[in-house]
């Protein structure tokens, strides 16, 4: 029998063909992702707005890659502990990031020193939600309107107080935007997240909040907080008989928040399409667009190309904002 040498061409050629076969296995191996469960980091204690909508969208894309999402709550200094903990993670697609308006288009400006670049850290994924505010107040209060408010707080400046979920956050911003458009001297008193801000609030030991609808609209529909005023340009179908501020004679003080989908930089691209795409395919399902908009959540998909620009853009008119009005971090 032919026994040819090691040296032979037919030899080598076979051997070539079987590593690139074993290489070409071992790509795939690492590219099946996902293999294992994936985590999303919520830079924010459980509870609040960025928080329900992201476990709303887990859920389905647990079901359509069939690797379960776990949400990851690192709450703490505006959402800038989860960033780092997210921007220090392998960039393989499964440690991800939960950033809104807050994290990625307002602390690069309100935080002098932050320990991850916010430049270069991140790549979007894709936004998933809009968040339009409510100013709501405790029941203790007695206000009716945003008129009632203004002139309460005109008429006993610095005694008034507002809640936030946190230093830094869209909420604080909005609250400020709002003090200023108004020229009300109103107290900021910062929680560790949406869910104890609020509890405080309908305890009655603040007075007032900004806050996403979608996480107060069950606590407002069961009497338990007041709210006068949406602070986006049109109402929302969660709060129909809510006015806008700017129905409410405040002008200039338009604000909100939205959630996206974001990884650390360097993950492969063929992951980010994938999240991409599944992400779309999640936002274009008629069953989480209505329990997004029940709870006051309005869907809002695109490209990662998208979500970069309105990061960006964002980032400018907060920028504008803050530095205009010296606006700094408790």
């Amino acid at each position: 029998m032919y026994n040819p040498a090691p040296h032979h061409p037919t030899r080598r050629l076979l051997v070539g063909l079987i590593s690139g076969l074993l290489w070409s296995a071992v790509a795939q191996a690492q590219t099946a992702w996902p293999a294992k469960p994936v985590t999303l980091v919520v830079p924010f204690v459980a509870g609040g707005g960025t928080d329900i909508g992201t476990r709303i969208v887990a859920q389905r894309l647990t079901q359509i890659f069939g690797q379960t999402f776990m949400v990851d709550n690192k709450g703490g200094a505006g959402g800038n502990v989860g960033l780092e903990a997210v921007s220090r993670a392998k960039p393989d697609g499964y440690t991800l990031l939960i950033g809104n308006v807050g994290t990625q288009s307002i602390n690069p400006t309100l935080y002098k020193k932050l320990s991850y670049n916010p430049d270069t850290a991140f790549v979007p994924i894709g936004q998933f939600a809009e968040l339009p505010f409510v100013l709501a107040v405790s029941n203790s209060l007695p206000v009716k309107n945003v008129k009632d408010l203004v002139d309460l707080a005109k008429a006993q400046p610095g005694k008034l107080n507002y809640a936030s979920s946190g230093n830094g956050g869209s909420p604080h911003l909005s609250a400020e935007t709002f003090k200023i458009a108004t020229g009300t001297q109103i107290l900021h008193v910062p929680y560790k997240g949406g869910g104890a801000a609020m509890t405080d609030l309908m305890s009655g030991n603040v007075d007032m909040i900004f806050a996403s609808v979608l996480e107060t609209s069950g606590f407002i529909k069961a009497g338990k907080l007041r709210a006068l005023a949406i602070t986006s340009k049109a109402r929302v179908s969660a709060m129909p008989d809510v006015p806008t501020l700017q129905e409410s004679g405040v002008t200039g003080a338009e604000s909100g928040s939205w959630i996206g989908l974001l990884a650390p930089t360097d993950t492969p691209k063929e992951i980010i399409e994938k999240l991409s795409q599944g992400l779309r395919q999640v936002v274009a399902a008629p069953d989480i667009q209505q329990q997004l908009l029940a709870q006051g959540a309005v869907v809002k998909g695109g490209t990662p190309a998208d979500f970069a620009q309105l990061i960006a853009a964002d980032r400018k008119r907060y920028a504008r904002i803050i530095i205009d009005n010296k606006l700094t971090v408790d």
